[in-house]
């Protein structure tokens, strides 16, 4: 939050106000944001779209994203922060090398895929420096102001707000793309109560007759009309589900353990997506990486309590499915990918303290056990 002064009227002249709008634009480059906009503190425009999407219960187990006061916030931003005028978005690419092959050769069978995002350190953690950073440097612009930040935890419909805020326009795989950075980015917003003149939003749908994303989801999650049934989802199964996966998904979900990039990584627009010029989310010195091996990295995880979990993974989006949803996963890429070590380590998840991760096994071995399996 920044400084708790009275709200801001917007009563300083034009060229002031236009002065204010390319300072606060050139403090966000200079605090590291690849894209800079700002939205007006409105609702947004798919609002009912977004209550449709609740009411059908596409959100699964994620409970807060229905909860009364984190909807009236999502539909006002007014309601996140009294007085606010202006949502200034931002975005930090964070490229496009993949972390393992989408479609693993058998040699390649038991690496872990992970979501790009995750290997580093927790976007969330550096999303918030760096906008605790631009609060500082408006508060220096502008004394008194009063602002609040969000990343994607936060009750805000960023997507929407962006593609008002011009950074790009909402794909079929309701993702946000940009036709020169592709979709491979990480979005945050500082609310203020400062009154800067919007950005001309994002009108052009570059998407056309491609259906590249919606093919390719192996669990279907993607429905017609920009809708996705996060029940579905490989990126939620993986890291928002608490409990058991649908047995139905989990062969579909490969050796996908943690998220999944299939609908960014079939996307015409992210072909020639520039890498970043720095890395974002690079780890800190001395942060210890998981294992290049599904067997390896269940072997480690397997050793660990919940205490020693958190003191390893901390400052890293593993933290957020905890040990047994990473073992579950591993269960399930393990059961997939098949061959004598992951037997070896599935018997071993057999006799887990977790019934989690203890049915997963179980049913990964059965997998490995039907006729013609590995």
């Amino acid at each position: 939050m920044g400084n708790p002064g009275g709200p801001r009227t917007g009563a300083q002249g034009g060229g002031d106000r236009d002065a204010l709008k390319r300072n606060v634009r050139a403090a966000a480059r200079a605090c590291g944001f690849d894209q800079v906009g700002f939205a007006p503190a409105e609702t947004p425009r798919h609002a009912e779209e977004y209550e449709a999407w609740l009411a059908r219960g596409y959100h699964g187990e994620m409970a807060y994203l229905a909860r009364e006061d984190a909807v009236r916030r999502r539909l006002d931003p007014r309601e996140a922060l009294p007085g606010c005028r202006t949502l200034i978005v931002v975005s930090l690419l964070y490229g496009s090398d993949p972390s393992a092959p989408a479609n693993p050769t058998p040699r390649e069978r038991r690496l872990p895929v992970v979501a790009r995002y995750a290997l580093g350190r927790d976007y969330h953690d550096v999303f918030e420096e760096h906008l605790d950073d631009l609060a500082a440097a408006i508060g220096r612009l502008a004394p008194g102001t009063r602002t609040k930040r969000y990343v994607d935890y936060g009750p805000v419909l960023e997507r929407d707000h962006a593609q008002r805020a011009g950074l790009g326009w909402i794909g079929k795989n309701t993702m946000l793309l940009h036709p020169d950075f592709g979709s491979y980015l990480m979005l945050g917003e500082l609310l203020t109560d400062l009154d800067i003149e919007p950005d001309p939003p994002f009108v052009h749908d570059r998407c056309g007759t491609c259906r590249r994303c919606i093919d390719a989801c192996p669990t279907d999650a993607i429905l017609d009309g920009r809708v996705l049934d996060a029940r579905l989802c490989i990126s939620y199964l993986t890291i928002e589900l608490r409990g058991s996966i649908p047995e139905a998904l989990r062969p579909a979900i490969g050796t996908r353990v943690f998220g999944c990039d299939i609908c960014q990584e079939v996307c015409p627009w992210n072909s020639d997506a520039p890498l970043p010029a720095r890395a974002p989310f690079e780890p800190r010195p001395g942060q210890p990486m998981p294992p290049a091996d599904m067997v390896a990295w269940a072997e480690e995880l397997s050793a660990l309590d919940a205490e020693s979990f958190r003191a390893r993974y901390r400052g890293t989006a593993f933290s957020r499915p905890g040990r047994d949803g990473l073992l579950r996963n591993l269960a399930v890429g393990l059961g997939n990918a098949g061959g004598p070590a992951a037997r070896s380590v599935l018997r071993r998840l057999e006799a887990d303290p977790s019934p989690l991760v203890r049915e997963h096994a179980r049913w990964a071995i059965a997998r490995l056990d039907a006729p013609g399996a590995a």
